[in-house]
């Protein structure tokens, strides 16, 4: 069986060679762009009827189809990361963090955002200034319950 790291290979390999966007390979899906490429980089899975459908656009055989149908194990190193973006990310939560805690806790009680009822998307504005990343996270509020 194909694991997660060898599909997420060949995806990006098929991706250079078809000279496709991870947008094209998400229109393919009909999926979001953030959760297609999500599945692809091996955390997150897609249903055979999904999968099938990206695997023929970018002309990956059965064997990854299988693969991005499997449950992921969701973890990652949790040292912080180099890769200088993902870094950043880390130090938005760590700088803003307490302070978007705060803020939900205040405007929603005692609880957390789902990561699992959950959409992201990442667009481009362009600006004079230089162009800005806008990300938009949307969560259910999940309330801590009393027993």
């Amino acid at each position: 069986m194909m694991s997660k790291i060898e599909m997420t290979e060949a995806i990006i390999v098929a991706k250079a060679e078809k000279n496709v966007g991870w947008c094209d390979i998400a229109a393919a899906a009909g999926l979001s762009e953030v959760y297609t490429t999500s599945a692809c980089l091996g955390m997150n899975h897609l249903d055979a009827g999904v999968a099938d459908k990206l695997c023929e656009f970018l002309g990956l055989g059965a064997e990854v189809s299988t693969a991005l149908q499997a449950f992921p194990h969701k973890s990652w190193d949790k040292l912080v990361p180099t890769d200088p973006l993902i870094y950043r990310l880390y130090e938005i939560v760590g700088v803003y963090g307490p302070t978007m805690k705060e803020l939900i806790h205040e405007k929603f009680g005692d609880g957390i955002m789902s990561a699992i009822d959950f959409t992201m998307d990442i667009d481009k504005e362009e600006n004079p200034a230089g162009d800005r990343v806008v990300v938009t996270m949307n969560g259910k509020f999940l309330a801590y319950k009393e027993w």
